[in-house]
């Protein structure tokens, strides 16, 4: 579970501080936490349901219609 947790945060920190280091500009910033929120995190989530044995592998197109990882909410974040 901690892995899981500091897998899905720790990109998510990096984009937060390379804005507020004034490294990366706001465009890129937006293109970025889109790729993070709809490409990383669909697959991350993807291998831990998974590896769980909550989905199957066939299942994966099931995680890019928005609000669907709502129902795996259980065994995504809290066992």
């Amino acid at each position: 579970m901690l892995i899981y947790y500091i897998t899905i945060l720790t990109p998510l920190c990096l984009l937060i501080f390379l804005v507020i280091s004034k490294a990366i500009d706001n465009s890129l910033f937006c293109i970025l936490l889109f790729f993070y929120a709809f490409v990383y995190r669909t697959i991350t989530d993807y291998l831990r349901l998974l590896s769980k044995h909550v989905i199957s592998k066939k299942a994966f197109w099931k995680l890019l219609i928005p609000g669907s990882r709502i129902k795996y909410f259980k065994e995504l974040y809290l066992f």
